[in-house]
């Protein structure tokens, strides 16, 4: 019999929503707990997703021991706050990405955990889906032999308004923590770290990147072409350039992955599941928690520490600041 676990959810926003429509799908998953500072939108989300507490207090909910794991899903600003807060109550945690505004908070969260030993992973639920773990599985197979070149976008049209998270520098606002992680991450995960990083932005009035494109050189003549930006609409594609062919998947669930070599193209399916994606890395934090790990051997805590000192160095090329983090 699998061993249940009680959630909680930290900030209860939109994200956390989909979260928690995914979580209730978990047999081993207890909807125990949702916290907003907003006591009554904390009974709200309890009472819509199925939770047996509401707290109007983060402490609050981290001070109750029957609490095991906190799912952090606060602004990007409060996560570095957020996450120590919770692994000083001994509480394991996923927190959502970006997993903190620099690389010197995400260096002193991954420390907390190590002190407290408890369990610390980055919410990247793109890592877990099957879609994504096939194209994994294809470069390392070298079926179609080295892989070369990523393309990756994700844009959405996101009107300008000064008070949006989205344009927000104090909520850590901007195209590049909000989505750019994500072509990010899928350079960082299929051709590693680069050698040299070329980025070009274009800002909104608050200083916030609206939009932005980056390149990243390898050496043996490997790039990652990336774009991320709230200025129009796309179709979000990540493209893998292998010597013999490409692959193409969607940023879309359940979309089939598209191989195109000489002899023509190819479709194929993974299971992704009917929700959003999120209950595999859900169930992975708890599988994780079973063998008593206080990391993921998959989304370790060094492939984030490596993923914001990029963003990091991005940032400086753009010269986007963070006011009282950086």
């Amino acid at each position: 019999m699998l061993k249940k676990y009680n959630w909680a959810i930290l900030g209860c926003g939109w994200i956390a929503e989909i979260f928690a429509s995914d979580l209730r799908t978990l047999d081993n998953a207890v909807l125990y707990a949702a916290a907003s500072r907003n006591i009554d939108k904390a009974k709200r989300f309890a009472k819509d997703f199925g939770f047996q507490k509401a707290f109007g207090s983060y402490e609050e909910m981290l001070q109750d021991e029957n609490v095991d794991i906190v799912y952090i899903a606060s602004p990007h600003s409060f996560h570095y706050k957020h996450t120590i807060m919770s692994l000083k109550y001994k509480k394991a945690v996923m927190c959502e990405k970006a997993f903190a505004i620099n690389s010197k908070e995400v260096k002193k969260m991954i420390k907390t955990s190590k002190q407290e030993h408890t369990f610390l992973m980055e919410a990247f639920w793109t890592r877990l889906v099957p879609t994504f773990q096939r194209v994994l599985s294809i470069i390392e197979s070298k079926e179609l032999g080295d892989l070369k070149m990523v393309q990756s976008d994700f844009m959405f049209h996101a009107p300008f308004d000064e008070r949006s998270r989205l344009y927000d520098l104090n909520l850590g606002g901007g195209a590049l923590l909000d989505i750019g992680i994500y072509p990010v991450f899928t350079a960082l995960q299929t051709l590693g770290n680069p050698e040299n990083i070329v980025a070009n932005v274009i800002k909104s009035p608050t200083g916030s990147d609206q939009h932005i494109d980056i390149i990243f050189e390898y050496n043996e003549d490997r790039r990652a072409y990336l774009r991320a930006g709230f200025m129009n609409d796309a179709p979000n594609f990540s493209i893998f350039h292998f010597e013999k062919g490409t692959v193409q998947i969607s940023r879309e669930m359940n979309c089939p992955i598209l191989i195109k070599t000489e002899e023509g193209i190819q479709e194929l399916k993974e299971d992704d599941g009917a929700g959003f994606g999120y209950y595999f890395e859900a169930s992975h934090v708890m599988e994780c928690l079973d063998k008593g790990y206080i990391e993921s051997p998959i989304l370790t805590n060094q492939f984030s520490l490596n993923l914001i000192q990029t963003l990091d160095e991005i940032r400086e090329k753009i010269n986007v600041v963070y006011p009282n983090h950086d």
